[in-house]
């Protein structure tokens, strides 16, 4: 069988959904754990990721 797939236009709410809030600098910030170590300068550094809009921030320890 063929995976089905939705043509419905998605409404505004569910595109925007969470973006007005990173917008203004409310992100909410989640630890990545699949990278720990900075390869440059040889230390555990802990890499920060907004579940919201994908962005990342990078902390060293």
């Amino acid at each position: 069988m063929a995976d089905i797939i939705a043509f419905r236009k998605p409404s505004l709410k569910e595109q925007h959904k969470g973006k007005t809030l990173c917008r203004h600098g409310h992100h909410k910030w989640e630890v990545d754990k699949a990278r720990q170590f900075d390869v440059k300068q040889g230390r555990l550094v802990t890499l920060y990721r907004c579940a919201r809009c994908g962005k990342q921030r990078v902390r060293a320890d």
